[in-house]
């Protein structure tokens, strides 16, 4: 695929969050990061713009697909690392000790520590990519991914996202998952 190819999925229709925009927000927290060699900022650039490329919110295998399209595309040496990180983000666990991974996954949760308006805008556009799904099960569904976010001890696996953002996430995940209850009955 080529750079266009990248551009063109991310600006598919349908695409509410997990869009170009999420892409550049990504990178934008990337170029944040210090400390990081040459060879390590390129795998990471490379899992941030391959994580999302396949997004069905009607499937459950996105991350192992969009893994599979990156190994057959990005360079021989960088594959089986990119793909690794990738996969990551279907769970968001990383192994202690695993700064790339931990890496990328707060920066793809960094959304969730963002201040008020820009996350109830990305709740917003995350249930816009689920409008298939009907309203009680949609907040069933939101809600049990939100609370095993704020049952974590951490959701920054690296530390800098943790002391920047955890605060202000998880008041932001309890805020929803209030909204979300309030509508049940």
């Amino acid at each position: 695929m080529t750079h266009d190819d990248l551009v063109a999925a991310y600006s598919a229709t349908g695409r509410h969050y997990h869009d170009l925009r999420h892409i550049e927000d990504c990178l934008a927290w990337l170029d944040r990061v210090a400390g990081l060699g040459a060879r390590d900022r390129e795998i990471l650039t490379l899992a941030i713009w391959w994580h999302d490329v396949v997004y069905d919110p009607t499937q459950s295998d996105n991350e192992e697909q969009s893994a599979v399209l990156a190994e057959r595309d990005v360079a021989p040496e960088l594959r089986g690392e990119v793909g690794r990180l990738i996969r990551l983000t279907r769970t968001h666990d990383v192994a202690p000790g695993d700064r790339l991974g931990a890496l990328l996954v707060s920066i793809d949760l960094a959304i969730l520590g963002a201040d008020d308006v820009t996350y109830d805008a990305y709740a917003n556009a995350i249930r816009r990519e689920y409008a298939h799904v009907p309203d009680d099960a949609y907040r069933a569904g939101r809600a049990a991914v939100l609370e095993r976010f704020a049952n974590r001890r951490v959701i920054y696996p690296d530390a800098d996202f943790a002391a920047a953002l955890d605060q202000t996430a998880r008041a932001n995940l309890a805020r929803e998952l209030r909204a979300l209850r309030s509508v049940r009955g």
